[in-house]
């Protein structure tokens, strides 16, 4: 409610608008000052209606807290996003907000608007470009900082500090010539290259060959495959389940955590050839460990180190790029061993939510999402298996012999 106050001849409106990040009220206050010649009663009955207008233009976000964004985001930080968020996820958020804080960090959030937010995105389409490879930023990427900027002015809203996301009105530029949003074709090896990429592991590392055989057969996400252990693996009912993730950032090094989503925890059927695979693989490795003696860290890890600790994440991306190099063999990074498992289940018209299951997404919606091109592929094929039967051939098939009874 407003508080009024005489001041001579004007008089003092001031208005509560919530608490800054210290929890401390912010107030707002405006002063108004009667025409001459106004009877008291106008001027009570003026002023209580400029208090309430003064009020709701509070009350709707018109008047907010005074706070720099790059103050609140940090406060953002230490206050939901260390305690919610995964330290993958804080990692990404970090690199996001080096290039928004520039921008925006020395505004106040009352003072930001879409036309700022805008402006920024816009830098981003024309002069953008990515730190590992300098190539133009990804549309996906610019919805990344967008999405940063609007989850920090979210939290500022359910503080009551500010009414209304400004986010909620930029819009990212399409940055083609077709007016579309870039999107990036995802690299997958066909069937013939994977069979090909097979035969090279055959004469590879038993780690490595083990490693991307499990990556082909399952579409386990990198962090998944490396927090492995041997208790996780049912070769009697020859499945696989996955519990954990094996991580690194440079805050905390190699660690380990939970999975992406509860979701991405399940159990995975897998051939015989990868039980027998893996069989061997704990006996060669079993051997080494007892070669080592007090050398090795004792641990379950299917993939460690020489000593027993925890392998690096980037090892095997490192070992794939270096082997596809030296045998002239198309690299497409890790991820590509998923999106290759997944078109192939597609491909064999399995269903979206059984695929989002083996793949561990949250929801069968997620699936359809990443790989619409390949859905949609296998809908025209299967819109034509009844046209294929009927007007493939002239050759009748025979007729069951009927029997009595």
């Amino acid at each position: 409610m407003a508080t009024i106050t005489k001041r001579g001849d004007s008089y003092r409106i001031k208005v509560s608008c919530g608490y800054d990040v210290e929890g401390k009220q912010v107030t707002q206050s405006m002063t108004w000052r009667p025409d001459p010649g106004m009877t008291p009663n106008q001027i009570k009955k003026e002023l209580n209606r400029q208090a309430v207008l003064f009020e709701e233009e509070c009350s709707h976000g018109k008047v907010t807290a005074n706070i720099k964004f790059e103050t609140f985001a940090e406060q953002w930080f230490r206050e939901y996003a260390e305690l919610n968020h995964k330290d993958t996820t804080l990692q990404r958020e970090r690199q996001l907000a080096r290039r928004v804080y520039p921008a925006i960090g020395y505004m106040r959030i009352d003072k930001i608007a879409a036309r700022d937010i805008q402006r920024f995105i816009n830098s981003l389409a024309k002069n953008g470009t990515n730190e590992l490879n300098g190539m133009p930023l990804s549309y996906k990427t610019m919805r990344h900082h967008l999405s940063f900027i609007s989850t920090i002015f979210e939290y500022a809203n359910k503080l009551d500090m500010i009414s209304g996301n400004p986010c909620s009105k930029v819009t990212i530029p399409k940055n083609n010539e077709n007016g579309k949003a870039e999107v990036k074709e995802k690299r997958i090896y066909t069937k013939k290259q994977a069979r090909e990429f097979l035969k090279i592991l055959a004469e590879s590392p038993m780690k490595y060959r083990v490693f991307f055989t499990i990556l082909m057969f399952t579409g386990f996400r990198r962090g998944e495959l490396l927090g492995l252990e041997w208790k996780d693996i049912d070769f009697e009912k020859r499945t696989v389940h996955v519990i954990r993730t094996s991580n690194y950032t440079m805050k905390n090094g190699m660690y380990t955590d939970t999975t992406k989503t509860e979701k991405s925890r399940r159990i995975i059927d897998i051939p015989q050839e990868l039980v027998d695979l893996l069989r061997a693989y704990r006996a060669e490795q079993e051997e080494y460990i007892a070669g080592m003696g007090d050398k090795w860290n004792k641990t379950d890890r299917l993939f460690t180190t020489w000593d027993g600790h925890p392998m690096h994440n980037n090892t095997p991306y490192t070992w794939l790029e270096r082997e596809c190099k030296k045998r002239n063999f198309p690299f497409y990074g890790l991820h590509s061993f998923r999106h290759f498992f997944a078109s192939v289940e597609i491909e064999a018209g399995i269903d979206p939510t059984t695929v989002a299951a083996m793949l561990g997404h949250s929801t069968p919606q997620t699936t359809l999402s990443t790989y619409s091109h390949y859905f949609q592929e296998a809908k025209v094929r299967a819109s034509n298996v009844v046209a294929d039967v009927l007007l493939g051939g002239d050759e009748d098939e025979k007729e069951p012999e009927k029997t009595a009874g």
